[in-house]
């Protein structure tokens, strides 16, 4: 028996139906869909019309799953990854199997589709010809101004995905560190209720002490056009 592949998938970041056509395809024409919860995933498939057998995948069984993944790909089954939202990898479980997948010279393919990422650059009218992810900000608020202080200082956008929890915590930092630096808060992106809110941080800080931030959220520092930005 030939030996199968990984397809790792994007998945809509809100709207259900940003999902490829390749990718409803693909998804329905594997023999298993790892998600990252299953639960999660279970809505989508059913929305599309697609009965597979579920495993999890996240990132608190990553290490020990992935060689069960592979022996399951060696003996002949294509195997779909997914995520909660958007492109497996970025921010979220993926990364490692495909490093396990070139040590094991196992065959896999990335589809292309959604990611916030983009689309709240995109979005939020900042430069984007050169730009920054920087993944989750700190936990800690010294490490957190730390880094923000470094994007302020740079000389093109940064982008991170923050909690809506840690969010007025965080606008503090840049309000404090730069009060006139241009920040976009990208909110609930494809959902009903999404929203780009473009401001200054000290205003942005003073909105949301106002309005406290629900959904799931991407910051961005506008660093190009702040007096701070290396020349």
């Amino acid at each position: 028996m030939s030996a199968g592949r990984f397809s790792l998938i994007p998945t809509p970041i809100g709207h259900r139906d940003d999902i490829t056509l390749r990718a409803l395809e693909t998804l329905r024409s594997v023999d298993r869909i790892a998600c990252e919860d299953t639960r999660h995933s279970a809505p989508l498939l059913h929305h599309h019309g697609i009965q597979k057998p579920l495993i999890s995948l996240h990132e608190h069984n990553e290490i020990r799953r992935i060689p069960e993944l592979l022996e399951m790909v060696r003996s002949g089954e294509n195997i779909a990854i997914i995520t909660d939202a958007g492109m497996p990898g970025i921010s979220d479980p993926g990364y490692r199997l495909i490093q396990a997948c070139i040590t094991e010279n196992i065959d896999y393919e990335v589809l292309p589709g959604p990611s916030a990422i983009l689309n709240a650059l995109i979005g939020s009218g900042f430069p984007c010809h050169t730009f920054t992810f920087g993944g989750f900000l700190p936990v800690k608020k010294g490490r957190r101004a730390q880094t923000l202080q470094a994007a302020l200082t740079s000389d093109h956008t940064h982008l991170y995905f923050e909690s809506p929890h840690r969010l007025l915590s965080t606008l503090e930092i840049l309000h404090n560190l730069h009060p006139t630096a241009r920040i976009c808060v990208a909110r609930e992106l494809t959902k009903k209720f999404e929203t780009f809110h473009r401001d200054t941080a000290t205003a942005l800080f003073a909105y949301f002490q106002l309005h406290p931030a629900k959904g799931e959220i991407v910051l961005l520092v506008d660093a190009q056009n702040s007096p701070l930005a290396m020349p």
